[in-house]
């Protein structure tokens, strides 16, 4: 193990596979002291070295209660994401809602509910999943996905510009 996060209080949400499992692992190998949340928790299952919580990004009222549980963190990973496939002529509007509830709104609802803490304390760490296809690049059949990853892009940007004078930081991959 390495050390690089010991000590470190982290919250990873989708952690269940793909990129937030792998994260979480190798969160837990640094030393975090780490809790990963995903909307199934069976998915959670087997995720050693951890706590585990099932958590539903989409919910504030969960989101909160989640926050006021788990107390300050030192760093958020807001991972959960929905890929939206097709054009803007086969987007209807629950799509379009259901790609910016995942992929923006949940981020928006976890940094408030964990940034006062972060602030209060003075440090921390935000990280927002984003993509390429985003404001970044356009993708073939990607259009509610890419709107609501540039969104990502564009949260992180006016969070990370408000508090890093606050020593919390705010990024996006």
């Amino acid at each position: 193990m390495n050390s690089r996060l010991l000590g470190k209080r982290v919250v990873i949400t989708a952690a269940g596979q793909g990129i937030g499992r792998t994260t979480a692992e190798a969160f837990v190998h640094e030393g975090a002291d780490l809790i990963a949340t995903d909307i199934n928790q069976e998915l959670l299952d087997g995720l050693s070295g951890c706590k585990t919580r099932q958590l539903d990004v989409t919910d504030w009222t969960a989101v909160q209660a989640f926050a006021l549980e788990t107390g300050s963190i030192d760093v958020l990973f807001n991972c959960a994401g929905y890929v939206h496939s097709g054009s803007i002529l086969e987007c209807s509007e629950s799509d379009w809602e259901f790609a910016f509830e995942i992929n923006s709104r949940s981020m928006f609802r976890l940094m408030k509910a964990f940034l006062p803490g972060m602030l209060e304390k003075g440090s921390g760490s935000i990280i927002n999943m984003s993509s390429v296809v985003s404001s970044v690049k356009g993708a073939p059949n990607r259009f509610a996905y890419g709107a609501s990853k540039a969104a990502v892009i564009g949260i992180t940007k006016s969070v990370a510009a408000d508090f890093v004078s606050r020593s919390s930081r705010c990024n996006a991959i």
